[in-house]
């Protein structure tokens, strides 16, 4: 047993100190020359000598172990993973409605059967059922786990690559985003190819018992002096996301999944260029840095810079999202167009239905968007993966 000058206990080399670690060598932790050496401290090591074999044993000490470091990086990745997974399967399930109302009123041409995405979730529930706003809900929460994983996973690789000396500059931010956003079209084309036939067999049912204005002109059978019992609006036909994958494989192959995917990644490149930086931005407000190291803010300003960067970034990018909607949808009702490509699409959206058609859905796109990410914010700042990740081990 050694005792300090100060009569402090001085553990021996091998006993335990706590937690089961034991000392090590008193070499190891020997400070180099250059890193704070004090007055009267040998330069080889505690005995003193100097000797060569010594310094390097020092050097390797202090030097960083790329082995370490990586398994570091490796081990947060599954966290990471895991944080985006929840986020979107929790903001999936509370925002689904209003999107299958965003994907209605977009798709709306020439007969409008919704006024508003109030008239449309009312007007769902009464033909369909509670439950019919919840149609393809199934396919987002089954592919919005790997796609949120990989947006959010990627756009934090993508930092950490392009930061130096612990600083992101503007264009590394921006930079980072377009490869998120490029990195989830493989999983997001194909999942916004399924949702929306399955959102949109509800307008396309509720159109058809909509009379055209012919219809409604045209003069009709003598009326009847007994009353018709009242009509009840016939549910429309069930389809499911594996059929409608089946069909596509065997009709156009894996092409038929990937339709749209240039509007896909003309809607999620912009996006994540914008709400990453503007999420940054936001979350680091007030916050101060101790030397490279920015402040951790606290939850409520996570949750809020989500919510904000993300209604933002939604509205900014809903005319790419009015144009992929038309393009992937693959059943049109009755006098509306279909498309030959992006340009095809927005040249005919612009003389048929003018520039507001674009907007067409903003409002509930921000409602969708807005909690969603702020959602998964509030996630990664509990840090969900990593409590997981410790439960297991």
């Amino acid at each position: 047993m050694l005792a300090s000058k100060c009569g402090k206990r001085i553990p021996a080399v091998g006993e335990r100190v706590g937690f089961g670690v034991r000392h090590v060598k008193a070499e190891r932790l020997a400070v180099p020359e250059g890193r704070g050496r004090g007055k009267g401290r040998p330069r080889g090591g505690v005995g003193g000598g100097g000797g060569g074999e010594e310094q390097e044993e020092e050097q390797r000490a202090w030097s960083p172990n790329p082995s370490r470091m990586a398994e570091k990086k490796v081990s947060s990745l599954p966290a990471k993973l895991i944080n985006g997974g929840v986020a979107g399967l929790v903001g999936v399930t509370c925002v689904f409605p209003i999107d299958l109302a965003k994907t209605r009123l977009q798709n709306q041409q020439g007969i409008q059967v919704y006024k508003g995405m109030l008239d449309c979730l009312a007007k769902t529930v009464r033909s369909e059922g509670y439950f019919g706003c919840y149609r393809g809900a199934a396919v987002n929460l089954t592919l919005v786990t790997p796609e949120k994983a990989i947006k959010l996973a990627a756009n934090d690789v993508f930092r950490q690559k392009l930061s130096k000396d612990g600083h992101l500059p503007l264009w590394g931010e921006v930079l980072a985003g377009c490869g998120a956003g490029t990195c989830q079209v493989v999983v997001t084309t194909p999942m916004e190819m399924l949702k929306i036939q399955l959102q949109d067999a509800g307008r396309l049912a509720a159109q058809r018992s909509v009379p055209t204005p012919a219809q409604a002109a045209a003069p009709g059978p003598a009326p009847s002096l007994v009353a018709p019992p009242p009509a009840r609006p016939n549910p429309p036909p069930r389809t499911s996301a594996t059929s409608i994958t089946v069909d596509l494989l065997k009709t156009r192959g894996l092409a038929g999944l990937y339709r749209g995917a240039g509007a896909t990644l003309m809607r999620d490149v912009p996006f994540s260029m914008i709400y990453f930086p503007l999420f940054a931005n936001l979350n680091a407000l007030g916050q101060e840095k101790v030397g490279d190291v920015q402040a951790r803010s606290p939850f409520w300003q996570s949750f809020l810079a989500g919510c904000g960067a993300g209604s933002v970034a939604a509205v900014a990018v809903t005319p790419l999202d009015v144009i992929k909607t038309r393009l992937q949808t693959l059943q049109k009702g009755e006098g509306e167009d279909t498309y030959r490509g992006i340009v095809d699409c927005t040249r005919r959206i612009m003389m048929r239905e003018g520039p507001s058609a674009f907007l067409k859905g903003a409002t509930c796109r921000a409602l969708v968007i807005a909690p969603l990410f702020g959602i998964a914010q509030g996630v990664y700042f509990l840090g969900v993966g990593e409590t997981v990740l410790g439960l297991l081990g």
